[in-house]
């Protein structure tokens, strides 16, 4: 039975091979887009989760709520938490303290070969919450010496090639000796913490001059801490019990009313936002949107069968109705149709892995993952068979029951009109078609437009020809003679040093007391940024008021320059030769008022941010010269810089690249929306072209006599499309306020963000009107430029 209903289903798409092409291809467009979205989504979920107990696994965070700041959950906690949570807190196996890994970069130097790489200093137990697999080694003696290192296989093998790793010395920053005590297997690329190597916590607190007291030091939030729950314990019981810690151990902290709080490892990657200290969102909403997305676009793709298939049903009416004379039943119609849409769906559903594979690169590297097709994993073939057989029953579900539904006496006499039996089911699904696709489009206008909004924002400073290198120890070390030969050398107008990019703000403190504050007044949090003398000037800042820091930094030790978010948080509006109390330095004079710089998200205020005078930092920051070659700029820089610094490779980046960078997510939701907004189009577009060739057919012989009465081309053309061109029109009506709904929710995340105009809603409407008649024109043209001699003639 099973194989004479696929033998008549394969004679049925042979005999129907223009429409039966048009179903495959739109099938296929939607299953692939389908598929891929699926992939990736699979692909988001399983982040983190290679790790054996990665159920009871946690990241210590801290919330926060201030007069002047609001609220905000921070990953920074201080030292003085781990001995508490180790000590106090029953239910709590294992706590680990660390830097910030895989965001710490460090030179690894072996005989000439020298890496600048990721890593970061852990406490032992991080080896032992997280289970990567050892290549040699173990994690409970690995890091018993506080002068040790752990390597990744890749840079394991890049440093030593196939020689035995360990016992082996890797001078580090070119001033301290570690011995290779274990090597790991690669770290997963579907894992969030990405890192080259490690060293003991130990290690750093030795050798790092700022780590000395931070152990006791609970306002010295500059570290990462990670913990593992006994099993069967949950971070329910947890909670209430870690809440408080902060609080009442330091009084110092308590104006912010501090709130330690767990963040799971499964949530780390998807959700990253944060409302009153719990996770609600973050990238979990993309994920779900595109989703959304993905479904719909397989919708399109079933409903253009739906439509094709209920659309000619006139051509397999006498085949309904002689096979039910003869005895079939229904349900055996249903059966044979069912089959038919299986086939084409299966058929699909190859060239739609076809397209995937071909498809697969591009959008890898688009959204930055690394899915492929499993093509090993059984499991992924059960959920494809499943897959074709619901998109199969799906898209021919609405055709077997309609065209079993007929009756044979009325087929065979001939006055059944199936045609306008369906038209009215057509219409609305071609309504709906067009309504995800128009907004589709809307969506795609309105993330370009606020991408736009917040790149056309000033920054309040010059990106051109800007240049930062990460500054070492050896650097830090001959800053002045570096800087004084990169001048002379004439590729570079002006030199600067900060502890941060101007991208970025990595250090905050905060301002206890200023002229005018108020009794009882809450202190505020600031950007704490260290820089040189020259820093404003290279970076092009406006120096709005007062002066700049003096060369000699005992001139300036207890002075701060500060910019005009600081000024207006203070409500200082003479803030010149005015004291304040900053907790980095203690009692300082302001100096200096500069206009604000966007250094962190573009889409929000500009942050008040206070500058010391600094004598060193982590970065040192160049503008190249107007008139020189950028290339051969940087190769004469690279000299100078390997002079001073030969233990490093030279390594730089542009700050227009560092800012556009902070676009990333959005360009990435842009171009995704984009890519599905034109094949969700051009898959009703398909459908579309199929009915207008079905309606021109059906209605030859009305052209046709049109025609011989005098009608004109144009006037046969508006004939075919009108009705199309109307049902568009209706679905612009109905994507408009449900995609403004969505759009202005999105939206309110941004506090930086444009209007919703509505300009766009008028543009996408015209541009899928103008779609929809280029692709039933053709059909419409050749209609009317059809001989009526032709058409007529079998009357």
């Amino acid at each position: 039975m099973i194989k004479n209903y696929l033998k008549i289903a394969w004679r049925n798409i042979l005999n129907n091979k223009v429409y039966s092409a048009i179903n495959i291809l739109g099938l296929a467009a939607g299953m692939a887009v389908a598929l891929m979205i699926g992939l990736w989504v699979v692909n988001e979920y399983s982040y983190d989760r290679f790790l054996p107990n990665y159920e009871q696994l946690y990241q210590v965070e801290q919330h926060f709520t201030t007069q002047h700041d609001g609220e905000h959950t921070q990953a920074a906690v201080s030292l003085p938490l781990a001995e508490v949570l180790r000590k106090e807190i029953p239910g709590i196996k294992r706590v680990a303290e660390t830097d910030w890994v895989g965001m710490q970069w460090h030179d690894l130097l072996v005989g000439d070969k020298k890496f600048y790489v990721a890593g970061g200093a852990a406490n032992p137990d991080f080896l032992q919450i997280f289970k990567y697999p050892f290549v040699k080694g173990n994690a409970k003696d690995v890091f018993t010496q506080p002068n040790s290192i752990i390597l990744n296989e890749s840079t394991a093998k890049a440093l030593f090639g196939d020689a035995d790793p360990i016992n082996k010395v890797v001078r580090y920053d070119n001033h301290e000796s570690l011995k290779v005590t274990g090597v790991i297997k690669d770290i997963p690329k579907n894992a969030t913490i990405q890192f080259s190597f490690l060293t003991p916590f130990s290690f750093k607190e030795a050798t790092e001059d700022w780590m000395k007291g931070a152990r006791t030091m609970w306002i010295n939030n500059s570290f990462n801490m990670f913990l593992e729950l006994q099993p069967g314990v949950t971070m329910e019981q947890i909670a209430p019990k870690i809440k408080n810690i902060v609080y009442n151990h330091s009084e110092q902290m308590r104006p912010a009313k501090p709130e330690v709080i767990i963040h799971p490892l499964k949530k780390w990657h998807l959700y990253n936002d944060f409302k009153n200290g719990k996770a609600v969102g973050g990238f979990i909403d993309y994920v779900r949107m595109f989703s959304v997305i993905g479904i719909l676009v397989l919708l399109i793709a079933c409903i253009n069968f739906m439509n094709l298939s209920t659309a000619r049903s006139e051509k397999r009416a006498r085949e309904v109705g002689v096979r039910k004379a003869i005895g079939s039943q229904r349900s055996d119609l249903i059966a044979q149709f069912l089959a038919e849409s299986v086939l084409i769906t299966f058929i699909a559903f190859i060239l739609s892995v076809v397209l995937v594979q071909l498809a697969v690169p591009s959008f890898n590297e688009i959204v930055g993952s690394a899915i492929s097709i499993p093509y090993s994993n059984v499991w992924f073939w059960v959920l494809m068979i499943a897959y074709v057989l619901f998109a199969g029953l799906l898209a021919g579900s609405r055709p077997a029951f309609y065209l079993s539904s007929f009756n044979p006496v009325q087929v065979l006499k001939g006055t059944i009109k199936v045609g306008k039996a369906a038209s009215l089911p057509r219409k609305i699904l071609v309504v709906a078609q067009f309504s995800c696709s128009v907004a589709l489009i809307i969506s795609t206008v309105i993330v370009y437009q606020q991408i736009q909004h917040a790149k056309n924002r000033p920054t309040g400073y010059s990106a051109e020809r800007l240049v930062v290198t990460d500054m070492s120890g050896d650097l830090e070390r001959n800053y002045s003679a570096l800087r004084n030969d990169l001048i002379a050398g004439g590729m570079v107008e002006s030199v600067a040093s900060a502890s941060s990019p101007v991208t970025d703000i990595y250090s905050h403190a905060g301002v206890d007391n200023w002229p005018g504050k108020n009794a009882g007044e809450m202190g505020i949090n600031v950007g704490a940024i260290s820089v040189s003398p020259s820093y404003f000037k290279t970076l092009g800042i406006t120096l709005k008021e007062g002066r700049d820091f003096a060369d000699t930094w005992a001139t300036d030790s207890a002075s701060v320059i500060i910019n005009e978010a600081a000024a207006k948080r203070m409500g200082l509006k003479n803030p010149l030769n005015q004291e304040i109390n900053y907790s980095f330095l203690g009692k300082v004079k302001i100096i200096g008022v500069v206009k604000d710089a966007l250094m962190e998200s573009p889409f929000t205020p500009v942050r008040p941010t206070i500058f010391n005078h600094g004598r060193g930092g982590n970065n040192i920051m160049y503008r190249l010269a107007p008139n020189v070659n950028t290339q051969d700029a940087l190769k004469k820089i690279g000299k100078i810089f390997d002079t001073y610094n030969p233990a490093y490779p030279f390594i730089y980046k542009f700050i227009d690249e560092e800012y556009n960078r902070k676009f990333s997510l959005e360009a990435l939701v842009g171009k995704l929306a984009g890519v599905f907004a034109g094949l969700a189009i051009f898959i009703s577009c398909l459908g579309l072209f199929g009915l207008a060739a079905y309606v021109a057919e059906q209605r030859t012989k009305e052209i046709g006599i049109r025609k011989v009465l005098g009608a004109s081309i144009a006037q046969v053309w508006l004939l075919l499309s009108k009705e199309f061109i109307l049902l568009v029109m209706l679905s612009c009506v109905i994507a408009t306020p449900v995609a403004f709904y969505f759009l202005k929710g999105w939206l309110q995340k941004y506090e930086y963000r444009i209007t919703i105009g509505p300009g766009v809603f008028v543009l996408s409407a015209v541009a899928a009107i103008v779609i929809t008649l280029v692709t039933i024109s053709f059909q419409a043209i050749k209609a009317a430029l059809t001989n009526p001699v032709k058409s007529l003639r079998s009357e």
